[in-house]
């Protein structure tokens, strides 16, 4: 336990004699072991300090500040109903994420997230559990599917769908948006759109007696609990399901990874192999202890992060310069701008695994390694002060996760 007086140590590796390049000198390194600059004897809470050692007390080489790209759905409210719960992460709440809002849904077994749509896509990663989904295409066909943990949906702006828990357990998930400011509570759901239609309409619009009306709800259900739904082929029977439909779901935990070592595994979902993913594209990756997410960039998109297992460390480096290093865990979200240099490095005994989530059609990153590696040595020796002979022990290519025996 830290002492609640004392700046939390940074996690690694700080080189003595390396400090920040940029004057005025940044971060304790630079405090030559005088520690009175260091004091913080105003109020405190030392159970939030606790998670930001990286922040607390930063790598020497960080320089100025940057928006903030940590947020988490631990700090968010929970919208409770019999049936399941949501809580959600949207610019309103997180400024800087712009192009990707977020929801952290349960439905216990049989809750219902009630028929709906939206104005923006639905892409979604199961985390825990078995959800059955349904959506109809644009071409009226409808899908009934199972999903469970590491399985991704995407929904096109605009299609109806629901989503209801399965036994033993219901099902958990991440939901991403593809626009910032998309909100979890604005929908469109049936029951809106029957309470809100004179029932002469809805009873010409169906063929049916106006009293079939009468005991309609009068407001939304969001989330309800209903009864468990039953075999899933014969769900799909009675809604008429047929061959041909695109499919809306994504095996991605089960898919062949893109790169896989000893430091770790990616596995990649975008337009290229799950047709219908025409606005969000995915990378779910896993490092082992000791192991770290490359130095690159992502040049066409913002890159949105859920971490779901682990803890981590990033720093983002951005224009200025700037270089901020921060702390993140299980539950927890990021956001790097498009373009902005960055790696994750795995600082727990447990394996890291989160999820990247991109608005774009494509996955597309850019490796420091590689670029340095397809340029010719003497111009890299030149700008780095680094002698040929070392720059060959380089990595060659693209690594996407570092591998162990190279560390």
């Amino acid at each position: 336990m830290t002492d609640s007086t004392t700046p939390t140590s940074a996690p690694h590796h700080e080189i003595p004699t390396f400090g920040n390049p940029d004057e005025p000198a940044e971060g304790s390194i630079n405090l030559k072991g005088d520690t009175r600059s260091s004091r913080m004897t105003g109020p405190r809470n030392p159970v939030i300090e606790s998670q930001f050692p990286s922040q607390m007390n930063a790598p020497a080489t960080d320089i100025s500040t940057q928006p903030f790209f940590w947020s988490s759905f631990n700090i968010s409210p929970r919208r409770q109903q019999l049936g399941g719960w949501a809580r959600e992460l949207t610019q309103a709440d997180f400024a800087i994420s712009d192009e990707i809002a977020g929801v952290n849904m349960y439905l216990a077994p049989g809750g219902m997230r009630e028929l709906h749509w939206h104005q923006t896509a639905e892409w979604a990663i199961m985390t825990r559990g078995k959800c059955r989904i349904t959506t109809l295409d644009r071409k009226g066909r409808a899908s009934v599917e199972d999903v469970e943990a590491g399985d991704i949906w995407y929904f096109p702006a605009g299609l109806p769908h629901s989503l209801q828990g399965l036994g033993p357990d219901g099902a958990e998930f991440v939901i991403a948006f593809d626009d910032g400011a998309q909100s979890e509570s604005n929908t469109l759901p049936v029951t809106d759109w029957f309470a809100h239609t004179p029932t002469d309409i809805l009873a010409k619009n169906f063929g049916v007696p106006v009293d079939i009306f009468k005991d309609i709800p009068l407001h939304n259900l969001w989330i309800f609990q209903a009864n468990e739904p039953g075999d899933l082929e014969a769900d799909r029977k009675a809604a008429r399901v047929a061959e041909g439909s695109e499919a809306v779901i994504f095996r991605l935990s089960r898919s062949e990874p893109i790169i896989s070592n000893s430091g770790g595994s990616i596995r990649f979902a975008d337009s290229s192999n799950f047709p219908i993913a025409k606005t969000v594209a995915t990378a779910l990756v896993t490092i082992e202890p000791g192991g770290m997410r490359e130095m690159h960039w992502h040049p066409n998109a913002d890159e949105w992060q859920y971490y779901l297992r682990g803890s981590a460390r990033m720093t983002v480096f951005n224009t200025g310069p700037k270089a901020t290093t921060t702390d993140f865990r299980a539950g927890d979200v990021g956001v790097v701008r498009r373009n902005l240099g960055h790696y994750v490095e795995n600082t727990g005994d447990d394996v890291l695994e989160f999820v990247e989530v991109f608005r774009s059609d494509r996955y597309e990153e850019v490796s420091l390694a590689n670029w340095l590696s397809h340029l010719p040595p003497e111009l890299v020796a030149q700008h780095l002060n680094i002698d040929p002979r070392a720059l060959a022990q380089f990595p060659q290519s693209t690594q996407g996760v570092v591998p162990l025996k190279q560390r």
